[in-house]
């Protein structure tokens, strides 16, 4: 049984507003990217003569409260229909909500600072015609632990906005250039090398993604990441779809030809 000031300290912690975008079941439009929050929140609350039932009421509350509170402090996602075109509604509806992609999540400046880290060294290394698993071709890429102060604040922001409290962060980001005719074929990012996040940053270019269902190749959808932008893709994406980078020739987002130049995806995942 719960004390009864705590339960009421704790009920506190969350807003009539919030609790009312949760039971008329907006809460997908209040919460930008926290599906597991959104899950144990209504798991551990119901509606009973207009009351809140306590179990476990407070963590998951409060839970979903910074979760929210996290996102809408940082640029405002688009809305999916925006970034993300599938060929039916259920792919549709399973992928807006583990597949986010956030607009000019970084400014034109601070893409220069981090193109000013990282290209002197790009710049030695030459592209490849294929990789060690066949997933890239037209490619360079390095992975790098140690940043100058401001670029780690901008990195610090996608890792905030990525990944929960207590998920653990590769301490290596990824540094993948693709040259203007390169591309990424169909894959999964293998599970012993990395968690259940993956949050990259889009720089110089915008391209298109595809996400492909795995067991089910009929069902995928198209992806527009911009220029600047940072997508979110976890659980049902990251697990169940193979993604893509389209090649050139097929760099079309509803019926838009997407012009795609050398592109550079700087990747954050967590530990697995």
């Amino acid at each position: 049984m719960f004390n009864l000031s705590f339960k009421n300290m704790c009920l506190a912690t969350v807003s009539k507003k919030l609790r009312a975008q949760v039971f008329d079941h907006r809460y997908e439009k209040a919460s930008c990217h926290s599906l597991t929050v959104q899950h144990e929140f209504i798991k551990n609350a119901s509606l009973s003569g207009g009351n809140l039932r306590q179990t476990r009421l407070f963590y998951s509350a409060s839970s979903f409260h910074a979760e929210l509170q996290k996102d809408t402090s940082r640029q405002t996602n688009v809305h999916a229909s925006d970034y993300l075109q599938a060929n039916d509604e259920d792919t549709q509806i399973v992928l807006s909500t583990s597949m986010k992609v956030y607009d000019n999540f970084i400014s034109q400046e601070e893409e220069g600072s981090i193109l000013n880290e990282i290209e002197p060294y790009l710049r030695r290394l030459r592209y490849e015609t294929s990789h060690w698993d066949d997933a890239i071709h037209g490619y360079r890429e390095t992975e790098r632990k140690h940043w100058t102060e401001k670029n780690k604040q901008i990195l610090q922001r996608v890792k905030d906005l990525a990944f929960p409290p207590g998920v653990a962060p590769l301490a290596y980001i990824h540094i993948l250039d693709l040259q203007k005719t390169g591309y990424i074929k169909p894959h999964i990012d293998a599970v012993r090398f990395c968690g259940d996040t993956i949050a990259g940053l889009s720089l110089l270019s915008s391209c298109v993604m595809r996400l492909t269902h795995e067991k089910d190749e009929a069902k995928y959808a198209d992806i527009l990441l911009k220029r600047r932008s940072l997508y979110i893709m976890k659980n049902v994406a990251r697990y169940d779809y193979k993604h893509e980078v389209l090649p050139e020739e097929k760099s079309v987002f509803k019926g838009t030809v997407i012009p795609k130049e050398r592109r550079i995806s700087v990747i954050c995942r967590n530990e697995p």
